[in-house]
C-alpha cells in the first residue's frame, strides 16, 4: 500500500516537473521520496498548432514531378503539415542524465540535468544543461526552482561531475584527426584543458555501454575508456616493403591499410578497440593502463574506494573477449543490446604516487608497477555494471548469465555481491553471493525478475546497503530498491499506473526519476499494429514515434521481457508461430470489440518486429492492407556467421538444430 503523497507542479518550457513525496515515518527503513521529471506526450485536442518557423524545407521538385496540379496542391499541403508535425515531436526534449549536489543546508540541494533534443537540419543531437534548486519543506512537499534558460553544450560529448561536486569534467571528442580535449572546470573557471593527440588514443567512449569515466576519491586522477591509437600502416615503394609508418608523405611511397580487424558493428562501426587510460589532472599526463590482454575490449571502469589504497590504487572494469577457444578466432559481430555476450569483471593495480610530480606530457606514458589484470568472476559467464558499496566492503554487479547460457539477447538478470578483501588485494577466488536470483514464473503482481539496462552512477541510499535501480515490470518500467544483504526487493514507484518510471539520480534518500506515459491518440477506427522491435529489447510503454491520428497497438508477445524467465524462454525455437499467433490474437481482440475496421489494418516493425511483419503478411496476407519493415530479420541462415550472436541459434549449434523452424520462403 502506497503512502500518502503531496504534489507540486512547476513548468519549464516543454518539460514539466512533478514532485511526489513518499514517506514511511521514522523507522529503521529508509525515507523514500520520488521527484519525477516527465515529457509531455499528451495533446489537448486533435487540432494541431504549429509555429511558423520551420527548419525543414519541403522538396517541391520531388513532389510536383509528373503530377497533376490539383493533386500536387493537395499533396504539398499534406506533406508540409506532416513535416511540421514531425518537427513538433522532435522539439520535445528528453532527459539523459541527472546529478545532485548538496548545499550548506540539509533541506536544500541542486540538481543538474543533461538534456538532449534532436536537431533535424543538422541530423544531430543538441545537448544542453539545465539546473534546478530543490527545497524540501517540513510538510514533505518539494519545490523545484529552475534556471531561467538552459545552457547548450556545443561540441561537448559528455559531462561528469567529481564525487564532491567541486569539479566538472567536459569531454570534447573531435570529428576528424584533431586531438581529444579534456576540460576540468571549477565552480567559477576553467582549471585545466588537456589536449590528447591521436598518437595517444582516439575518441573517448561515451556510448553508455563501453562508456566508463570515473574520478578517484581524491579527485586527482580520472580513469576513462577511449579508442586505441590507430596502428601504423605499412609503406611500400618501387622496391617493395619499406616499413611501417603513419605520417610519411613521400610521393614515391604508397601505403597499405595493414591487418584488418573487425569492429563491434552498429553504433561502433569504424571505431577501434576500447582501451583503459588514466589522466593525472595536476600534470596532464595521460597513461595507458597495462596488463590488460589485447583480446579484451574494456568498459564500465570504477575505482576501488581509497580507504584501501594509498599511493597504489586499483581499478575494476568489465572485459569482453573477442577470441574464443583454441582457434583464437575473432568473433565480434555486434555487441549493442547483446546481453548474451560473454563478459567478466577484472581488477588491475596501478601506482599513482609519483605521477603528480612528473612533467606534463602529451605523449602516452606507461603506468609504473602495474600488475596483470585479475579476472574476478571466472565462474560466471556474465558480469556488468560494477558498483562498490559506500564503505568499500562489497562489490555489486549485474549478471545476465541466463542470456549467455541460452543465447537470448536479453534474458532475466541476477544481482550478485562480492565481498571485497580488507587488504584491497582481490583474488579470483573471492566470495561471490547471489543477492537476487533469476525469477522463473512470477505470481500475478509480484516481482518478475531483473531487466536492467544500466545502473546509476551512485545508486546507494544512506544506509549503505540499499541500491536503487530501474527495471522492467511487466508492461512498464519500475523503480526498485534492493537490500544487498537480505536480498529484499521492493517496488517504490507507483504500481497502479500506466507510467513507466526510471531513476535519474539520488538526493539523499530521495529519488529523482523520470516518468513517461503512452501518447494520447485520436481514433479513426483504423489500426497500425507494431509487434515491437525485438522481444528482448523493447522499450516498454514508450510510444515515442507515433505520428498518426489513428489507433496503434503495441503488441507485447509471449516471450518479452518483464514477465519472468519461463515466459521469455518459451519463444526461442518457436519464432514465426508463437509470436505470430500472439499478434493475431491481439488483432482479433481489437476487432471483436469494435475498436477498428478490419478492412483498414496495417502492420509495421523493425528488427525482430520486421521478422514478425513479414510473417504476418505471408501467413495472413488478406488481413493487412499495408506493411512497412525497418531492418527486418528475414534470412536466418544467412545471418548465422554475419550478425548478432544468438539471434539465430540460442544455444550450441548441435543442441539447437532440431528446434530451428523454417516456414515457407522466409527462414
Amino acid at each position: 500500500m502506497l503512502p500518502k503523497r503531496t504534489k507540486l507542479m512547476a513548468s519549464v518550457g516543454s518539460v514539466r516537473a512533478l514532485a511526489a513525496y513518499l514517506y514511511q515515518g521514522r523507522s529503521e527503513t529508509p525515507l523514500f521520496s520520488i521527484s519525477t521529471i516527465w515529457r509531455l506526450h499528451s495533446f489537448p485536442s486533435k487540432t494541431w498548432k504549429f509555429s511558423t518557423r520551420s527548419t525543414i524545407q519541403t522538396p517541391i521538385s520531388v513532389m510536383t514531378k509528373n503530377m497533376p496540379h490539383e493533386i500536387v496542391d493537395a499533396n504539398l499541403e499534406e506533406y508540409d503539415s506532416q513535416a511540421k508535425l514531425l518537427q513538433e515531436f522532435y522539439k520535445v526534449p528528453s532527459i539523459d542524465k541527472a546529478w545532485v549536489f548538496k548545499s550548506d543546508t540539509a533541506s536544500k540541494s541542486q540538481a543538474m540535468f543533461s538534456i538532449s533534443q534532436l536537431n533535424l537540419s543538422a541530423n544531430k543531437k543538441r545537448k544542453f544543461i539545465l539546473w534546478s534548486h530543490i527545497a524540501r519543506a517540513n510538510n514533505h512537499s518539494i519545490d523545484f526552482q529552475w534556471s531561467t534558460f538552459p545552457i547548450e553544450m556545443d561540441g561537448v560529448s559528455t559531462v561528469i561531475p567529481s564525487p564532491s561536486g567541486s569539479k566538472l569534467l567536459l569531454v570534447r571528442n573531435s570529428e576528424n584527426e584533431s586531438p581529444t580535449q579534456l576540460e576540468i572546470w571549477s565552480t567559477a573557471q576553467l582549471e585545466k584543458a588537456i589536449q590528447i593527440p591521436q598518437s595517444v588514443h582516439g575518441s573517448v567512449y561515451v556510448d553508455g555501454w563501453f562508456e566508463g569515466v570515473s574520478w578517484n576519491d581524491a579527485e586527482t586522477h580520472i580513469a576513462y575508456v577511449a579508442e586505441e591509437k590507430a596502428p601504423s600502416k605499412p609503406i611500400f615503394d618501387d622496391f617493395g616493403f619499406k616499413g611501417n609508418g603513419s605520417f610519411d608523405k613521400d610521393c614515391g611511397n604508397w601505403k597499405g591499410h595493414g591487418d584488418w580487424e573487425e569492429d563491434w558493428g552498429e553504433a561502433y562501426s569504424k571505431k577501434r578497440r576500447p582501451m583503459l587510460f588514466i589522466v593525472c589532472i595536476n600534470s596532464g599526463v595521460v597513461q595507458a593502463v597495462k596488463g590488460i590482454p589485447n583480446s579484451l575490449s574494456v568498459g564500465q571502469v570504477v575505482w576501488v574506494p581509497s580507504n584501501y589504497c594509498s599511493s597504489e590504487s586499483s581499478l575494476v572494469f568489465v572485459g569482453w573477449p573477442s577470441e574464443y577457444g583454441s582457434l583464437q578466432m575473432s568473433r565480434k559481430l555486434g555487441i549493442k543490446y547483446c546481453y548474451n555476450r560473454t563478459c567478466a569483471l577484472y581488477a588491475v593495480s596501478v601506482s599513482l604516487g609519483q605521477n603528480d610530480h612528473k612533467k606534463a606530457s602529451l605523449e602516452e606514458t606507461e603506468i609504473e608497477d602495474f600488475k596483470n589484470a585479475i579476472i574476478l568472476t571466472k565462474d560466471l559467464s556474465s558480469a556488468l555494471f560494477p558498483k562498490f558499496s559506500p564503505d568499500g566492503k562489497y562489490l555489486v554487479f549485474l549478471s545476465t548469465k541466463s542470456a549467455v547460457d541460452s543465447g537470448a539477447h536479453w534474458a532475466t538478470g541476477s544481482l550478485y555481491r562480492m565481498d571485497w578483501p580488507a587488504d584491497g588485494r582481490p583474488e579470483s577466488s573471492e566470495k561471490i553471493s547471489c543477492v537476487v536470483p533469476v525469477v522463473m514464473c512470477p505470481k500475478e503482481g509480484s516481482f518478475p525478475g531483473l531487466y536492467c539496462s544500466n545502473f546509476l552512477a551512485y545508486p546507494w541510499l544512506s544506509d549503505g546497503r540499499t541500491i536503487i535501480l530501474s527495471s522492467a515490470w511487466r508492461s512498464t518500467d519500475a523503480i526498485l530498491s534492493i537490500d544487498i544483504l537480505s536480498g529484499k526487493v521492493s517496488r517504490i514507484s507507483p504500481g497502479n499506473t500506466i507510467y513507466s518510471w526510471s531513476a535519474l539520480a539520488l538526493d539523499g534518500d530521495g529519488v529523482i526519476a523520470g516518468a513517461k506515459k503512452p501518447l494520447k491518440l485520436f481514433l479513426y477506427r483504423t489500426l497500425a499494429l507494431d509487434p515491437m522491435m525485438h522481444p528482448k529489447r523493447i522499450k516498454l510503454m514508450d510510444s515515442q514515434a507515433v505520428l498518426f491520428d489513428n489507433l496503434s497497438a503495441f503488441v507485447i508477445v509471449w516471450g518479452s521481457i518483464g514477465f519472468g524467465e519461463e515466459a521469455l524462454q518459451s519463444l526461442p525455437g518457436k519464432i514465426g508461430s508463437q509470436d505470430v499467433n500472439d499478434v493475431l490474437s491481439a488483432l482479433n481482440f481489437a476487432i471483436e470489440r469494435g475498436l477498428v475496421d478490419e478492412s483498414k489494418v496495417a502492420v509495421l516493425g523493425g528488427s525482430h518486429g520486421g521478422f514478425l511483419t513479414t510473417h504476418l503478411i505471408g501467413q495472413e496476407p488478406d488481413r493487412f492492407v499495408a506493411a512497412a519493415v525497418r531492418n527486418p530479420v528475414c534470412n536466418l541462415s544467412l545471418m548465422v556467421g554475419t550478425s548478432d550472436p544468438g539471434l539465430v541459434l540460442h544455444r550450441d549449434l548441435w543442441e539447437r538444430r532440431k528446434k530451428i523452424i523454417f516456414r515457407g520462403s522466409i527462414m
